[in-house]
């Protein structure tokens, strides 16, 4: 239950960010109430994978999973780089976050 509330936390904290890219697309109340609402659901159930995880390692996997999946929403829905480097590195987030799980 922990490591699906980790997961979830990085969704949310997704979600946040994608909010955030919407708010400067397309300023309004509907991306402000769900960037607020997206991170606060990311910080809640942060808050409940860290009484259970090693600080270090419930970081590392919130934060890769916010930078993978923000590179490659960015990189599928708003037209950012496709460069073969930058998916290599975004792929080595992924693979490390994998690891942390597997040896947590």
């Amino acid at each position: 239950m922990v490591w699906i509330s980790l997961i979830l936390a990085g969704l949310c904290e997704l979600f946040g960010v994608t909010m955030m890219n919407q708010l400067k697309n397309k300023p309004g109340i509907k991306p402000i109430i769900g960037l607020i609402l997206g991170f606060a659901a990311s910080f809640a159930l942060l808050s409940y994978a860290m009484n259970s995880l090693p600080m270090g390692t419930v970081y590392a996997v919130w934060t890769g999973i916010g930078a993978f999946g923000g590179a490659l929403i960015g990189m599928l829905f708003y037209g950012e780089s496709r460069d073969w480097k930058r998916v290599l590195f975004i792929t080595v987030i992924l693979v490390s976050v994998i690891g942390l799980k597997s040896v947590s």
